[in-house]
């Protein structure tokens, strides 16, 4: 039996990179899995890839800014599937010509606040009405929103980029609102804060030794996480083993948040 049987949920940004192995894993352990992202090629393959292994996937082509293309992945899951149990907003942006608040132009600024803080709002917005009449809501263990967040929001990044720090200090905010709001109602929300793991968003600023070894030094693990560390924490927010947790960041970052520094 897997961790996440029967439940249905949306995972914004799993075309590629964390979020394509959220939506293996979540497959994997029993659940339908809506493959959203803005590249709808790789969507479709993701879900190929899931549905050929005997799960259930389908995919969906969505920019997050978009209101009609977020309720149109939204009703996908319920016309498909009857239900949604989880949302899980995983896609977000960080561009390259973020800074420090006196470097980072307005275009950066505002596109980063559109997809990592309005796109997660809209994504909640479309999504919540339909959550509210899952059956993990109505008398099950809560229906679930994880929200990625990030380190960053808990400490300031070694490598300025104000916008995505910024922006993921308002994911917090928002998970914590839609907790105390949605609480007694059977829906849970809680922010997955990961720590440095080398995706792609990571890795333009891995570009020199220099660059790596300053991340490295303030972890006192050592190493860079995986992306499959983190969507354990995923499944575990998504499934009934986190029923009275909400509201809450999980932080799994190595140990980052811990210490200043780790000296040799």
């Amino acid at each position: 039996m897997g961790r996440l049987n029967d439940k249905v949920a949306v995972i914004t940004g799993s075309g590629n990179g964390m979020g394509a192995v959220a939506a293996r894993r979540f497959a994997a352990e029993g659940a339908a899995v809506v493959v959203a992202d803005s590249n709808g090629d790789a969507a479709a393959q993701v879900a190929a890839e899931i549905t050929s292994g005997g799960g259930r996937a389908i995919a969906s082509q969505v920019d997050v800014r978009d209101s009609a293309a977020v309720q149109a992945t939204i009703d996908s899951a319920t016309s498909e599937w009857g239900r949604l149990d989880v949302l899980y907003n995983n896609a977000g942006v960080s561009p390259s010509g973020d800074g420090t608040p006196v470097e980072t132009s307005e275009e950066i600024w505002d596109l980063t606040f559109d997809v990592n803080v309005k796109g997660l709002w809209l994504c909640n917005k479309a999504a919540i009405p339909a959550m509210l009449e899952s059956p993990s809501a109505k008398g099950g263990a809560g229906a679930s929103i994880i929200n990625v967040a990030s380190f960053v929001a808990h400490l300031g990044a070694a490598t300025p980029q104000i916008a995505y720090t910024a922006s993921k200090g308002a994911v917090l905010s928002m998970t914590r609102e839609i907790a105390a709001i949605y609480g007694r109602q059977g829906l849970r929300a809680n922010a997955l804060c990961p720590g440095p793991v080398l995706t792609p968003l990571l890795a333009k600023f891995m570009e020199d030794e220099a660059a790596r070894q300053r991340r490295l030094v303030h972890i006192p693990m050592g190493r860079f996480g995986e992306a499959e560390e983190m969507v354990n924490g995923a499944v575990f927010l998504a499934s009934d083993e986190s029923s009275y947790m909400t509201g809450q960041s999980l932080l799994i970052d190595g140990g980052i948040t811990s210490a200043y520094t780790t000296p040799e």
